[in-house]
């Protein structure tokens, strides 16, 4: 059992690193074989295919995640006054450096699999993720709902998924984002940082006032 156990995490290890330096499609079945010193029978044997393999990476990433989540949240209720928006994104974003310091992966990596998940051909990624998570982060986006500012569904649709893209670029780009930050300036900031500049801006988009016509019709 533990030699099976060994030979799973390491085909989930180079599975990981390759997905997200190339992306799932292209990333073949022989290059994760040969990082992870395995034959094919024994990705078979462990995930059935690679759509298996690739849920399997994503579950590595988002069951913790979703856990420290649900935690810190659960803990936050015990007080019966209404959770702010600061506080939610407080909360993700410490999940987020959690996470990765827990597990070792770097932020980048993580933000890079996420990433691809919005591609093209991903159908069955984001039904999984779908399956598997979005009921366990209902309770956080019901909150993060509650005090935002007031909107149609299709608006904080919208808003949502210009935060997770904002998250989601920061982070998968935050190595090239230090090198342009210390061209400009003598301090380099640390990832904590990084997280903290990013809650006043998320909170002020998600609390900035309903739909409002910029451009002008012709």
């Amino acid at each position: 059992m533990k030699r099976r156990l060994k030979t799973a995490t390491r085909i989930i290890l180079a599975a990981e690193a390759l997905f997200a330096e190339q992306g799932f499609t292209e990333t073949t079945m022989r290059q994760i074989t040969t990082a992870a010193d395995v034959n094919l029978a024994a990705v078979n044997y462990h995930f059935r295919s690679k759509q298996g393999l690739v849920n399997a990476v994503c579950e590595r990433l988002m069951e913790p995640l979703c856990t420290e989540i649900e935690t810190a949240l659960s803990d936050r209720m015990l007080n019966s006054s209404p959770v702010s928006v600061d506080e939610l994104l407080e909360i993700l974003m410490r999940a987020l450096l959690n996470v990765s310091q827990i597990n070792s992966y770097s932020l980048s990596v993580f933000m890079r699999l996420l990433e691809l998940a919005y591609m093209k051909n991903q159908e069955d990624l984001r039904d999984f993720f779908m399956l598997e998570y979005w009921h366990r982060l209902e309770a956080f986006l019901d909150c993060l709902r509650k005090d935002s500012s007031p909107m149609e569904d299709n608006e904080f649709f919208w808003r949502l998924h210009f935060l997770l893209g904002s998250i989601v670029f920061t982070l998968s780009n935050y190595h090239m984002l230090l090198s342009l930050e210390k061209k400009s300036f003598k301090d380099s900031a640390e990832i904590e940082n990084i997280l903290n500049r990013m809650i006043p801006v998320l909170a002020a988009g998600l609390q900035a006032r309903g739909e409002k016509t910029y451009f002008s019709r012709i």
